[in-house]
């Protein structure tokens, strides 16, 4: 069950249409990639990472003469026409060198993307269609602790973003929000913000199940399995997930700072609420602090807690009525 909470939560006015629970129909959902591709990917992949291997090895003599040319130039205490000339072209080799390792890696990371993409369909395929047993509705729910365990993985191998020269992160990568006219895809995992049984509004994690461009309107699935609500939501009561992860030493502006409001999931449960950034992640691997609104406590705020970048966004406000 969810984090119960007395004091004031990330909830706005306004309304969610719940819809009947999975228990009354099963989902239909477009068929998913095809597996049969992800032997040939697994090829492909093989194959590049060992070209890279190859790239990297065939770049190390040329990097060992810049190392002894400027050993000489140190021992001779002078820069000779001679010695610039020659740094000059084995720096060019080694740049074609490394653009040529690069490309090689940025292939071989597509094709893994390519196939967490398949696996992905796949499990979206299991979860809605393989665990419908024909006329006794879903199978046995998800353990929370299977799905907290799930959530943090999916924190864990989300794609880092990595820049080429002179290249800005691109949007739902790190703090970067979505362009207004985003739409999210089958799958993808968003913040949304929906009326619970008890009336309360919060925002859940939740999977997008499809976008009617009809009625500009979301049809989402709370992820947890103990509720596995459906809901038509309209654009502005969600808010996509990155789907890359930023590297602060590398891309500072896509990483909120310290003192930042954001909406963050708070931790073993699958429920955003405010709070203030208390420290950002140095390295890309690492979490925010985050301290949450929280008024049993006299400043207001929970101690910190972790949070993957993954489940830590901008707030959203809403107009209210």
């Amino acid at each position: 069950m969810r984090r119960a909470r007395s004091t004031t939560q990330a909830t706005t006015s306004g309304s969610s249409t719940p819809q009947p629970s999975p228990s009354s129909q099963p989902v239909q959902i477009s068929s998913p990639g095809d597996p049969s591709d992800i032997p040939q990917l697994l090829q492909q992949l093989s194959k590049l990472v060992k070209e890279s291997h190859e790239a990297g090895i065939k770049s190390e003599p040329n990097l060992n003469s810049i190392a002894k040319t400027h050993e000489k130039m140190r021992a001779e205490q002078r820069t000779t026409p001679y010695y610039k000339t020659k740094l000059k072209g084995l720096y060019q080799t080694a740049m074609s060198d490394a653009e040529a390792e690069d490309s090689k890696l940025r292939e071989a990371l597509d094709k893994i993307y390519k196939i967490k993409a398949i696996r992905n369909e796949q499990r979206i395929q299991a979860r809605y269609m393989d665990n419908w047993v024909e006329g006794e509705g879903p199978r046995k729910i998800m353990r929370r602790g299977v799905l907290m365990n799930l959530l943090q993985q999916a924190a864990a191998t989300l794609p880092l973003f990595i820049p080429k020269l002179g290249e800005r992160p691109p949007p739902l990568c790190g703090a970067i929000s979505a362009e207004n006219s985003y739409i999210a895809k089958m799958g993808d995992l968003v913040a949304a913000r929906v009326k619970e049984r008890d009336g309360d509004e919060n925002w859940i994690l939740a999977e997008v199940l499809n976008f009617q461009s009809s009625t500009n309107k979301y049809e989402i699935m709370d992820i947890d399995e103990e509720g596995k609500e459906r809901h038509q939501l309209s654009k502005r009561k969600v808010v996509p997930l990155p789907l890359m992860r930023a590297n602060p030493e590398t891309d500072p502006d896509a990483v909120f700072i310290k003192g930042d409001v954001v909406m963050a999931l708070y931790p073993q449960t699958t429920c955003f609420y405010r709070g203030l950034v208390e420290i950002p992640p140095s390295g890309p691997r690492e979490e925010y602090s985050v301290l949450f609104e929280d008024n049993s406590y006299a400043d207001g705020y929970s101690p910190s807690l972790r949070v993957a970048q993954r489940y830590v966004v901008q707030v959203k406000e809403t107009k209210r009525k």
